[in-house]
């Protein structure tokens, strides 16, 4: 994976009453609320973090 290349992440699902890690995560990757998409370098450290949430978030390369 390239450092340049970007990734587009969008919250699906709220993240209230969730797991205290997972909520963590939302935030880390810059997520606000349901619908908010941010765009992120397509790096392994982020790849993780999605796969952890993965359940509340869509990806588009």
């Amino acid at each position: 994976m390239a450092a340049d290349k970007k990734i587009r992440v969008t919250l699906t699902k709220s993240f209230h009453g969730r797991l205290r890690s997972h909520r963590d995560t939302v935030r880390g990757l810059g997520l606000r609320r349901i619908r908010h998409s941010v765009e992120l370098d397509d790096t392994p450290e982020i790849r993780g973090m999605i796969n952890r949430i993965s359940y509340m978030v869509r990806v588009e390369d």
